[in-house]
């Protein structure tokens, strides 16, 4: 049972991982083309997407394999032959068990390692990417707006970096727009800084009134282009890259440091936790639940919705207990309740497989006062 569960989480995982990370991957993919990144960047921004990808769909998968395994060992009445034997529903979850912890410490290694240094090398990338001027400019034939009232606009560009037919509207001073063209220009590296030389050119300059215009042809003039992209600090003291360790040791310096709550920090550590133990709830919850149905030639799609539903309740929680931490730190034990829900109700649901006779009971007594 257990490599069965294994198989088919690793096809689930694989399936989900591929349709959510395409899907953002297209995404970014649009984005940094159109602002002239290289597909080397596109392809390196998307690998350090990947461990948040899989961190999201990897408790999905954890249920997914649970309850498919689950459902074909019912429909093929290997379950019913299992049980008959002497199997009680306590020893067929000991594989599942075992399923979901696995899954659980993956998981782990995801929240605890994995994804805050993906998070912090992707800010990083990212900060450089949005201060590489020359490639949000060289783009032929196309009108770019690096600022807001700049229009920029190269017509071809050699393969010796020379750029043909160049033309530069500024309309940010109050003064009057200014219009450069010229023949030909050059980017240069100057003092940490780009500036456009342009050669040969002509510079227009309409009056604030809107009646004059003053122009001006000059052999050369040099554009300081880097002040057209604004740089962003760069901060790698957030939340979500803060290490464990540092948030296990000291929560309130870590807090201070990233400039946020320290119910915030809590939070976030406890929730690392949290999630991986959910992935066990996840699996034990769809194998719980698939077992109560039994053998049926209809299948169990009552159950297996039966099962969702009661995920999808466990994750309200889960959502429910994050505001009142984030007001109240001390509240931190609340962030383990839908693990501890999820735990409870797969035992329940365990117990009950295990004593039939206390379902009819029920139902019939149920029946009883309905008709009374």
């Amino acid at each position: 049972m257990l490599s069965q569960f294994m198989v088919l989480f690793g096809f689930f995982a694989l399936v989900l991982v591929s349709i959510f990370w395409i899907n953002k991957a297209v995404r970014m993919f649009d984005r940094l083309i159109s602002d002239g990144q290289s597909s080397w960047i596109v392809i390196e921004f998307t690998a350090l997407t990947l461990p948040g990808v899989i961190g999201l769909v990897l408790p999905i998968a954890a249920f997914a394999g649970s309850v498919y395994v689950t459902n074909r060992l019912s429909t093929e009445s290997e379950l019913t032959v299992m049980q008959a034997t002497g199997f009680s529903p306590w020893r067929l979850a000991r594989p599942v068990l075992y399923y979901g912890v696995i899954v659980a410490l993956m998981m782990s290694l995801l929240l605890h390692v994995l994804i805050p240094l993906s998070l912090k090398q992707l800010e990083q990338r990212r900060s450089e990417v949005s201060g590489n001027i020359t490639a949000k400019l060289l783009t032929e034939g196309e009108f770019l707006h690096p600022a807001s009232g700049v229009t920029f606009y190269i017509r071809q560009i050699t393969p010796q970096g020379e750029l043909r037919n160049v033309f530069l509207s500024d309309r940010r001073r109050g003064d009057g727009p200014t219009t450069y063209t010229s023949s030909k220009a050059y980017l240069v590296q100057e003092g940490g800084s780009t500036k456009l030389v342009m050669l040969n050119g002509l510079a227009q300059n309409v009056a604030a009134d809107g009646q004059r215009l003053f122009t001006t042809h000059f052999d050369d003039f040099s554009y300081d282009i880097s002040r057209l992209v604004a740089q962003n600090a760069l901060n790698l003291d957030r939340i979500a890259f803060a290490s464990t360790p540092d948030l296990l040791r000291d929560p309130a310096a870590v807090a201070e440091r990233t400039g946020v709550t320290l119910g915030a920090a809590l939070t976030t550590l406890h929730s690392r936790f949290a999630q991986a133990i959910l992935c066990i709830v996840a699996a034990l919850v769809g194998f719980a639940t698939l077992l109560l149905g039994g053998y049926s030639r209809f299948g169990v799609w009552r159950q297996i919705i039966t099962a969702f539903v009661l995920l999808i309740g466990v994750k309200l929680i889960e959502s429910a207990v994050a505001g009142p931490v984030l007001d109240a730190p001390m509240m931190w034990p609340l962030l383990y309740l839908p693990s501890a829900v999820g735990l409870l109700l797969s035992a329940g649901l365990l117990y009950a497989a295990a004593h039939p006779g206390l379902l009819r009971r029920l139902r019939r007594r149920d029946r009883a006062e309905a008709l009374s």
